[in-house]
């Protein structure tokens, strides 16, 4: 009750730059304050701040989105001036709801002790207290969180400060801005939980840079090619790089898009465009029809500015959400109603993989420094020297992408229920589906595959695989209890890129569909030895074509392979790699002539 009162009687003050740490009040200086920037906190005392400033101000609330394999709470801080602390209540309320995330690669801290920051000055100083006015702010200052506990000094060689940090993986060594879609860890499907809950309007990811020098302090990117709604491109383009950027370099930092160098020892070689495939953070929210804002602060400039820059730019970047509310949410339901439309024989081709285009499309000022090169004693060859002088060089700038990969999306994707793993992500993407009430056959596309390549080592816990896809059209036979997915649906997009394998992180690449390819049934030699016989005696276009075969000494000379022809000729040959996902246009799946509304129980989520 007092801590409603307290905040019906709040006054928002408009949001302004950072208060300077000497004038924050000594218990509310963050560990990184406190030790000028030398220190980051651990695990115990970011919990311990966190509470604290949740038990000191209504405006805030701590929670907890879910367990690490190793039990650690994943905490989350909500910071709302009017007690919205649901998703309903904030809907309802109109707030537009900001989610910021740090520490994924948990040795990359800035972000946590820029957050923590921000919320002091939110609920304790009230310099940041406008904020709220517009906005619901989400805040998870540690995600990986048994990763931020392998704590120590020697995780981050390419870093300057602090003297500590956590390592990047997980305690299980995956690496969570590589899980979005296969989300394979508990962290993951905590974080998908919480998105599910609360669908957030914008979202924030803070993370820390290598690759060369420059006089940048804080780097950004966001999706921005095709792999994006053009309703989230447009606006990102008019309030974050025409107002956000230039609002925080007037603080004095300096910022430019991410820096992903065609050449580390030559950077006026140019720089490449950076796409974000949907296993990063975001990559992933743009299939998801909201905007993500990454944020890359520069490893090698000291940690003081790449935190001061962080929080700067998170201040400004929510503020104008809050001034321009209206337009994001309009944004976003543009995109909404966009991904609801998708599929069908006449709907447009869509995007799944994107390649840079491999000749400059634009220029970029570079605001370098002095660079040379020296003889390494210990590689063997010159290596770059950076300069203290600054150095600024016009260079070319990859920034066009072209669609290398797309498809027509079909009316419904049907799942056979024994992929139980498949179903599981599909659930936990929180993509609506409806399950087959009896035995069903329809006619599908779908895929059988040519030349399977695994990989030679594994890739996040995973074999990974390539294969080329080839097209089918048959009849099938899809069991009780099979998925039936629309993708006329929010998730579309989410759902394509899972089911879809030629998307980069298509279920089907990550291995979740391997045992197609393998055979199960064999043939004795004494029974190939009577099929064979019957079928050169009864098949002349075998035996002549057997005759041709011999003609090679190889196989002439090789029993198994003389055997193994009759074999793949027979009915008893199985049929592998043939994807067992249908893809169905138009409105009807054939089940004793009925329609599919009435073939299909709800089981949506």
């Amino acid at each position: 009750m007092l801590k409603a009162a307290f905040v019906a009687a709040i006054v928002l003050l408009p949001a302004i730059a950072s208060v300077d740490a000497q004038e924050v009040p000594s218990e509310w200086r963050t560990f990184a304050e406190a030790s000028d920037y030398r220190s980051t906190p651990r695990y115990a005392a970011t919990l311990e701040y966190s509470r604290r400033l949740a038990d000191h101000s209504p405006l805030v609330v701590y929670r907890s989105i879910g367990k690490s394999p190793e039990g650690r709470d994943i905490p989350l801080l909500i910071a709302s001036a009017d007690g919205h602390f649901d998703p309903v209540s904030a809907r309802k309320a109109g707030k537009a709801v900001v989610l910021v995330q740090a520490g994924i690669h948990s040795g990359e801290s800035d972000g946590k002790d820029a957050g923590l920051a921000l919320f002091r000055d939110i609920a304790v100083t009230g310099t940041a207290r406008g904020l709220l006015r517009n906005t619901v702010i989400l805040f998870v200052p540690i995600y990986n969180v048994d990763g931020h506990e392998m704590f120590g000094k020697f995780n981050r060689i390419n870093q300057n400060g602090p003297e500590e940090s956590g390592f990047r993986a997980n305690s299980a060594n995956q690496n969570l801005n590589r899980d979005y879609m296969k989300a394979d860890n508990p962290e993951t499907r905590a974080w998908l939980g919480l998105w599910n809950e609360w669908k957030p309007d914008f979202f924030i990811d803070c993370h820390v840079t290598d690759g060369a020098d420059y006089r940048y302090n804080i780097t950004w990117e966001y999706a921005r090619h095709e792999e994006a709604p053009d309703s989230l491109k447009a606006w990102m383009a008019e309030h974050f790089e025409r107002k956000v950027v230039l609002d925080v370099e007037r603080q004095g930092h300096l910022l430019s898009p991410y820096l992903q160098f065609a050449d580390r020892s030559d950077p006026t070689k140019g720089i490449f465009t950076f796409i974000a495939t949907p296993r990063f953070a975001t990559g992933y929210t743009a299939l998801r029809n909201r905007a993500g804002l990454l944020i890359e602060a520069h490893s090698l400039k000291a940690y003081k500015p790449r935190v001061l820059g962080t929080y700067d730019l998170l201040k400004e970047m929510i503020e104008e959400i809050g001034q321009e509310k209206a337009s994001l949410i309009e944004a976003n339901s543009a995109a909404d109603k966009a991904a609801d439309s998708r599929g069908g024989r006449n709907s447009a081709p869509f995007p799944l993989a994107l390649s840079i285009v491999r000749e400059p499309n634009r220029n970029f000022d570079l605001k370098g420094l002095a660079i040379g090169y020296a003889d390494s004693a210990a590689s063997g060859v010159k290596r770059i020297v950076y300069g203290p002088e600054p150095k600024d060089v016009t260079i070319p700038w990859f920034d066009e992408t072209a669609v290398s990969k797309s498809v027509v999306a079909p009316d419904f994707y049907i799942v056979p229920p024994q992929w139980l793993e498949v179903i599981d992500r599909l659930q936990a993407h929180g993509v609506a589906f409806s399950r087959l009430e009896n035995e069903t056959r329809t006619d599908v596309e779908s895929y059988t595959f040519r030349d399977p390549k695994w990989a030679t080592s594994p890739f996040e816990g995973r074999i990974t695989l390539r294969a080329e896809a080839v097209p089918v059209k048959e009849t099938r036979v899809f069991p009780k209890g099979s998925v039936v997915i629309p993708v006329a649906q929010e998730a579309s997009a989410v759902a394509i890129h899972l089911l879809e394998p030629d998307a980069p992180d298509s279920l089907f690449f990550w291995g979740f569909f391997n045992a197609i390819f393998e055979s199960k049934e064999y043939a004795e030699t004494y029974a190939l030895e009577e099929l064979a016989e019957k079928m050169l005696a009864n098949d002349p276009a075998i035996r002549r074509e057997f005759e041709e075969m011999l003609k090679d000494e190889s196989f002439a000379n090789d029993p198994r392979k003389r055997l193994a022809f009759f074999y793949e000729r027979s009915g008893y040959k199985e049929r592998t790699g043939v994807y067992p996902v249908g893809r169905v246009f138009g409105t009807q799946i054939a089940m004793s002539g009925e329609k599919a509304s009435t073939a299909v129980s709800s089981d949506a989520r």
